[in-house]
């Protein structure tokens, strides 16, 4: 912990501003954060290649989004503390005083709930059972237990973004078979160098509220091999679907391209001599405006949301199409 006192630069917490509205309470589901969980999951769905009545399906899709708001709404109230000390999340409802983590509390045990009884209830015992699995994992295991407490929160805490396509699968067959751990595999694999990047220039808030992300704790040299390590496995496994009869040509190509571009910007990025804060100094800050050293782990970060999404878009627009997967 002295590392992170010693990097960590005070950080005011903002004072509470008025009363709560209703684009708070969304946005302690953290909007962005669910559209990626839907559509993932929407994915894992449609991949199972199972017949579902549509009113069945918008069911399993709407108790997923809901489990995915319930868990963040939960996430944000115990993480209130921690994201008052960091300028990237300070002005969330819970930190500036607009929601009680109280509120945010039975928000999101309400809506957790609610999405695994509808989905056991209306679709499979698997599929419910799963996303339950999945909000405790996130909130117990990744948000209560590893986030504070060690370098590893990211890459273990990250099964639990990790598991929507599964539940999507098993929600619509009631099955969990290989291809679709597959593509959880590939998003476990994926989230370290994510979020690694990220924090590589963002360091100084998560030392200032005291969180042992990896440049904090190993420094920023071995945060940059780890990420350029992830990438070159994530490459070959990202390709993988081609060659298991889930996915056609057009996501070999894209899987092809988008890991050949990962692994070239890591390389960039462990060979830069940049400094790892770059962005957070001053009142205000972005995930995207950053200074010139910060710029290869802003654009690993960029492309890494671009690759996953383009990974599974591609496979959505094959299934929609009817496109044949390269091998049965």
């Amino acid at each position: 912990m002295s590392t992170l006192q010693a990097i960590a630069a005070p950080v005011a917490a903002p004072a509470p501003v008025g009363a709560a509205r209703a684009g708070d309470y969304l946005a302690l589901l953290k909007p962005r954060v669910m559209s990626l969980v839907v559509f993932t999951a929407v994915t894992g769905l449609i991949c199972a290649g199972r017949p579902m009545d549509p009113w069945l399906a918008a069911v399993a899709i709407l108790c997923i989004a809901v489990g995915a708001g319930g868990a963040g709404a939960l996430n944000m109230a115990y993480d209130g503390d921690i994201d008052a000390l960091m300028r990237r999340t300070r002005r969330r409802p819970v930190p500036s005083g607009r929601v009680q983590a109280a509120d945010a509390r039975a928000l999101g045990v309400t809506l957790s709930l609610f999405a695994v009884t509808i989905m056991g209830l209306a679709i499979n015992v698997l599929s419910a059972a799963l996303l339950a699995f999945t909000i405790v994992f996130y909130v117990a295991v990744y948000t209560l237990w590893l986030k504070r407490r060690t370098p590893q929160n990211i890459v273990i805490g990250g099964l639990a973004g990790a598991l929507p396509p599964l539940v999507g699968w098993a929600a619509a067959s009631g099955t969990a078979p290989l291809n679709a751990w597959l593509l959880v595999a590939i998003i476990f694999v994926w989230t370290p160098p994510h979020f690694w990047a990220l924090s590589l220039y963002t360091c100084d808030d998560y030392a200032a509220a005291g969180v042992p992300m990896m440049p904090l704790v190993k420094g920023v040299a071995s945060t940059r091999r780890q990420i350029l390590a992830y990438c070159l496995v994530l490459a070959p496994l990202g390709m993988a679907p081609a060659f298991t009869g889930l996915a056609g040509p057009i996501y070999a190509v894209v899987a092809g391209l988008g890991g050949v571009a990962l692994i070239v910007l890591a390389a960039r990025l462990m060979i830069g001599k940049g400094p790892a804060v770059a962005s957070s100094v001053g009142a205000k800050m972005t995930l995207y405006t950053v200074e010139a050293g910060a710029r290869p782990a802003r654009d690993l970060f960029v492309l890494s949301l671009v690759y996953l999404f383009a990974l599974f878009a591609a496979l959505l627009v094959e299934k929609l199409a009817g496109v044949a997967p390269l091998l049965r």
